[in-house]
């Protein structure tokens, strides 16, 4: 618990990391926010000066997607998070205490650092039966979670299943299981939604968080907003197909091999707020629209519960000169033919006056 105190910086200097390199990483860890180069100084300050942040890290009901997210995370590493940045006092799926001894070191961190940790909670209670759908420690989970809330610096809800309640609150939810904000209504909370985040969405919130003292600026959502302030379509890079009325109408189709809009394939793209176009996965080496999926709006609430993955959206939002797919590709089809009937009015015209005035100069010469 005592290394708690240290900072960050002391931590990495004791692992043999240089100075050029924490300078370095400080830098990636702006950019990765989207904030200026200004930002990596703070960082750099906030990181040699003050103590490292116990995290109580939660699960409730989930698949533990959003623990394997984080634990990929690249930018930054999270080996760098978890072992230098923070201190990760409790998470009872990855640590090595169980029992007695991991609820001992749940009520230290919690009696020690009161009003100074960050509850991370991963997955939701569920409320019929007194909560009995789920147990951690002898106790139903919701217990636990309200307990530990109350003297949190800041609560974190890990992905759709925190967020908003996800596959274990589908229809016709029998467990009754409910996102962490429907529990926790006295604190602000963070919502991270995706089934799982992106990890260096995870790990850029956690790093904010310890940099800054502060939260994020959150949408009206709960969302951070330098993660989900844009839908996925207005950054994607099939966007231009979109808007030229070119789409993919079966899997595999020649249109699918020329890497078309997916929007007809059901891509939910058009209504999803995340950052999976921009940051992507796996080190940002790809995401589903990039692999040939269409986005199936994992980020947003109730996504189970909006019908198959493959159905397509019959309404989206109207931006600029977008309507639906069927009209856009009628107007793109329509200014391509409009074009092409005003170019050859314009070059009948010039031949005609060019005529003119060859006749002109013929007429001119023969005087």
């Amino acid at each position: 618990m005592g290394a708690t105190t240290e900072t960050f910086y002391s931590v990495i200097r004791r692992q043999g990391i240089t100075r050029r390199s924490f300078h370095k990483f400080c830098s990636l860890t702006a950019t990765s926010l989207g904030l200026g180069p200004v930002a990596a100084s703070r960082i750099a300050n906030a990181l040699e000066t003050k103590p490292r942040t116990p995290v109580i890290w939660m699960h409730g009901l989930e698949c533990t997607c959003c623990s394997e997210s984080f634990i990929r995370s690249a930018h930054p590493l999270v080996k760098d998070v978890v072992l230098s940045m923070i201190s990760l006092d409790y998470d009872d799926t990855i640590m090595a205490a169980a029992g007695h001894q991991a609820e001992e070191i749940l009520e230290e961190t919690r009696a020690k650092y009161k009003g100074q940790y960050i509850l991370a909670v991963e997955g939701n209670p569920p409320l019929n039966e007194g909560g009995m759908f789920c147990i951690d420690g002898g106790k139903p989970f919701v217990e636990k979670l309200k307990v530990m809330a109350e003297d949190a610096m800041a609560i974190i809800a890990w992905g759709a299943c925190a967020s908003w309640g996800c596959v274990q609150a589908a229809k016709p939810n029998p467990t009754q299981a409910t996102p962490i904000d429907k529990v926790i209504t006295n604190k602000p909370i963070i919502k991270v939604p995706g089934c799982p985040p992106i990890a260096e969405v995870m790990t850029g919130v956690v790093t904010y968080i310890t940099t800054f003292a502060k939260l994020p600026e959150l949408d009206r959502q709960g969302r951070p907003k330098m993660f989900y302030s844009q839908r996925i379509h207005d950054k994607c890079y099939r966007r231009p197909h979109f808007d030229a009325g070119q789409f993919v109408e079966e899997w595999d189709d020649e249109a699918a091999r020329k890497g078309y809009c997916l929007y007809k394939m059901g891509c939910k793209g058009p209504t999803t707020y995340n950052a999976c176009s921009t940051v992507r996965w796996n080190s940002g080496v790809s995401f589903p629209i990039q692999s040939g999926h269409g986005c199936i709006g994992c980020s947003e609430d109730g996504f189970w519960d909006k019908g198959s993955f493959y159905d397509r959206l019959t309404k989206i939002k109207q931006f600029g000169i977008e309507h639906n797919a069927d009209e856009v590709g009628m107007v793109a089809a329509g200014t391509v033919g409009v074009a092409v009937a005003a170019h050859a009015a314009v070059t009948a015209v010039k031949r005609l006056a060019t005529t003119r005035d060859d006749a002109k100069d013929s007429a001119k010469q023969d005087h």
